[in-house]
C-alpha cells in the first residue's frame, strides 16, 4: 500500500507547528510565569503559523525536500530566524518592547530552532525509510511505445526515480514502432488489457506518451480507461506546443497535462475513511436493539441462518462479501441473484418483506464498512448476475463499472432519488448508474451528510423496494 504525499507533508506541516507553539508556551510560562497571556498566547500562535507560512514558501514542504539534509535545515532555519526577527522588529516599532522578555525570544528562538534540525532529520529518516520500502512511490505504467516511450522513460529515471515505480508499458501498435522491450521495461499487452491489468494488482498513475495531434489514438484510450480509478496523466515531453506553467502538473521534473483524476483520494480519503468509521460504529449502537428484535424475528419466523452472505463488486472490481439479514425462505434462495426480486414474492418471508421495504435488511453492512469494503454513501453494490430487461447490468449500460471507482456504499444518491428497487427496463438500471457516476464527480462530505440525513425520510416513502 502507497502513502499519499499530500497526506504526510500536511501531517508534518502540522506537527511542526504544534512543537514550536508548545515551545514557545513551555518557556513563557517557565521562565516569564502567568498573568501575560491575552499578550504571548496570541504572539505564539500567530508567529507558529506565520513560521509554517514561510516553510511553504521556501518550498521545504515537499518530499523532495524531506529528503535533502541540508538544503531544508538552510531554509527552515533562516525562515524561522526571519519570524524572530519580524517579532523583534514589530515589538521595536509598537513600542511593546517593555512587555516582552528578550530572555523568553531568545530562548524560543535558540530552542525553537534545535527542534526543527532534530524533527527535520527525523523527518528525513522516515521518509528514506518510506521511500526504501516503495510506500512513496507511485506505481506507474506507460501508455504508448517505440521511441517516444524510451524519451520519457529517461527522463522518469532522471527527474523523478524516486516518485516514480515503473512496471511496464502498454501499446496497441504490434509493428516495429512499438517494440516488445523499451529501455529494459516490458510491454505487458494492449490498452484494453490495462483494464484488467489494473484490478488485478495496484497502479496508481497511467503516463500517456502520445502526441497531442495522435487525437483518435488519446480518446481512444481515454473511452477505454476511464472506468478505473487511476490519474492518467498526458506527457507533455512529446508536444511542440508550449502553455503556461499553471496549465501542468508536475511528476518529478516531468511536465505533464492532467486527462482523469482519482475521485477521492489524498486527505478527501482520510476525511471519507473517518465519516465512515464514526457513522457506522454510532449507527451500530443506535440501531442495535432494531437489529436484534431483527434476527430474532428471522430465526422464529422460518429454519435457517439469520443473515444471507452474497458476493458482489466492490472497489475497482474486487469481490467483497456483504451481510444482510435473510429476507428469503431457505429453500429459495437465489444466491447469485439471477432472478431480481418483484412485488409479491413468493421467495420473500413476512418479516423479509418488512425489512426488504423499510432497508433494514442491508443495516448488517455496517460491519462491512467496519472492515473497510464499503463506505456508508456510494453506489449500491450489485449482486453478480443482476440483470435489466434480461440483460446483465455491465452488458445493459455502457461504462457500467465506472460504478466502481469508489467503494460502494450502503445508501448513495441513485437510492434516495428513487432510483432504487426492481430494475424491469434498461431506463430504471442506466438511471441508476447516471446517478451513481454523478456522486463520483461530485462527492464531497458535505454531499454524503445530505444523502445520509435524507436516506431514512426517502426510502420510507418510497415503494419500489420489494
Amino acid at each position: 500500500m502507497g502513502y499519499s504525499s499530500a497526506v504526510i507533508t500536511g501531517i508534518a506541516q502540522i506537527v511542526e507547528a504544534i512543537l514550536l507553539i508548545t515551545i514557545g508556551c513551555a518557556i513563557y510560562w517557565s521562565y516569564v510565569g502567568t498573568g501575560q497571556e491575552n499578550f504571548y498566547l496570541p504572539v505564539i500562535l500567530a508567529s507558529g503559523l506565520v513560521a509554517n507560512l514561510f516553510f511553504n514558501i521556501a518550498r521545504t514542504h515537499r518530499i523532495r525536500a524531506y529528503r535533502s539534509r541540508f538544503w531544508q535545515l538552510g531554509r527552515v532555519l533562516a525562515g524561522w530566524s526571519s519570524v524572530i526577527a519580524i517579532l523583534a522588529i514589530g515589538f521595536f516599532f509598537f513600542k511593546a518592547g517593555d512587555q516582552v522578555s528578550r530572555v523568553w525570544l531568545m530562548s524560543w528562538w535558540a530552542l525553537g530552532g534545535i527542534t526543527l534540525v532534530v524533527y527535520r532529520l527525523s523527518l528525513r529518516s522516515l521518509v528514506q525509510h518510506w521511500s526504501d520500502a516503495g510506500q512513496l512511490k507511485r506505481r506507474t505504467v506507460i501508455v504508448g511505445g517505440g521511441q517516444d516511450a524510451a524519451q520519457l522513460i529517461n527522463q522518469i529515471q532522471t527527474s523523478a526515480k524516486s516518485d516514480i515505480e515503473l512496471i511496464g508499458l502498454f501499446d496497441d501498435r504490434v509493428d516495429d514502432r512499438s517494440p516488445d522491450e523499451v529501455s529494459g521495461f516490458y510491454k505487458l499487452g494492449r490498452v484494453s488489457d490495462l483494464v484488467e491489468f489494473a484490478r488485478r494488482t495496484r497502479v496508481d498513475l497511467v503516463l500517456v506518451s502520445m502526441p497531442l495531434s495522435a487525437e483518435k489514438r488519446v480518446l481512444d484510450m481515454l473511452t477505454q480507461l476511464w472506468v478505473l480509478p487511476v490519474d492518467i496523466r498526458l506527457s507533455a515531453h512529446m508536444s511542440k506546443l508550449r502553455f503556461t506553467n499553471k496549465a501542468y502538473s508536475y511528476v518529478g521534473d516531468l511536465p505533464v497535462l492532467d486527462m482523469a483524476d482519482r475521485p477521492i483520494s489524498d486527505w478527501n480519503l482520510v476525511f471519507k475513511w473517518a465519516f465512515d468509521k464514526t457513522v457506522a460504529l454510532l449507527a451500530l449502537i443506535a440501531l442495535s436493539p432494531i437489529m436484534l428484535i431483527t434476527a430474532l424475528a428471522i430465526k422464529l419466523e422460518s429454519k435457517g441462518p439469520i443473515f444471507f452472505v452474497q458476493d458482489r463488486h466492490g472497489f475497482n472490481n474486487e469481490l467483497i462479501r456483504i451481510y444482510k439479514f435473510r429476507s428469503m425462505r431457505t429453500d429459495m434462495l437465489d444466491a447469485n441473484a439471477t432472478k431480481l426480486v418483484t412485488k409479491d414474492d413468493p421467495r420473500v418471508t413476512k418479516v423479509g418483506k418488512f425489512i426488504r421495504r423499510t432497508s433494514i435488511d442491508e443495516l448488517p453492512q455496517l460491519f462491512n464498512v467496519l472492515k473497510g469494503e464499503l463506505s456508508i454513501v456510494g453506489p449500491r453494490p450489485h449482486a453478480l448476475q443482476a440483470k435489466a430487461a434480461n440483460t446483465l447490468y455491465y452488458e445493459a449500460v455502457e461504462g457500467y463499472f465506472a460504478r466502481h471507482k469508489v467503494k460502494p456504499g450502503i445508501t448513495g444518491w441513485a437510492q434516495i432519488s428513487g432510483w432504487r428497487g426492481e430494475t424491469d427496463t434498461l431506463d430504471k438500471i442506466e438511471q441508476r448508474v447516471n446517478h451513481d457516476l454523478y456522486y463520483i464527480e461530485n462527492w464531497s462530505i458535505l454531499f454524503d451528510l445530505k444523502i445520509l440525513v435524507l436516506t431514512p425520510f426517502r426510502l420510507f416513502s418510497s415503494g419500489n423496494a420489494y
